[in-house]
């Protein structure tokens, strides 16, 4: 069986509308957001899933100690590349290239967005296709 190592096969939406179902986004919802995968710095990019919440509490008829999982949390953290005109101004998306809109989408602390990401064998300019793979986190934009 054929393996496939994670170097340009990770292709990445950002969207800053909630999908009808989050947890299947369609191809048209995929592709109606920004496509930035080749905005984002390989180096630290970090979206998975993390320890959920959890609750010291039990029903009444358990002995010992119980733990309940409460909310679901995830890592989102990456850098993004900018993007800068001959006058330094943010570069306006044309065409196929998204300039600097990666940026100026998350840019306001607060921000509510999503992030789906397809990690398979296909690579990261493959369009996306119903089917495909993917893990999306909704998220709130911060400054660290």
């Amino acid at each position: 069986m054929p393996r496939a190592l994670a170097e340009g096969k990770t292709k990445v939406a950002l969207l800053n509308v909630k999908p009808a179902d989050p947890y299947a986004p369609t191809v048209e919802e995929l592709e109606a957001g920004l496509d930035i995968s080749c905005a984002v710095m390989s180096s630290d990019y970090s979206v998975a899933p993390s320890a959920s919440e959890t609750v010291d509490e039990k029903p009444l008829c358990t002995e010992g100690n119980a733990v309940t999982f409460g909310a679901s949390n995830a890592t989102i953290e990456f850098t993004l590349f900018r993007e800068f005109d001959e006058d330094g101004s943010p570069l306006e998306p044309e065409d196929d290239e998204i300039g600097d809109a990666a940026f100026q989408a998350t840019k306001e602390k607060g921000t509510r967005l999503w992030i789906y990401q397809r990690e398979t064998a296909k690579k990261s300019r493959d369009p996306w296709e119903a089917g495909d793979e993917v893990d999306g986190f909704e998220f709130i934009t911060d400054h660290s």
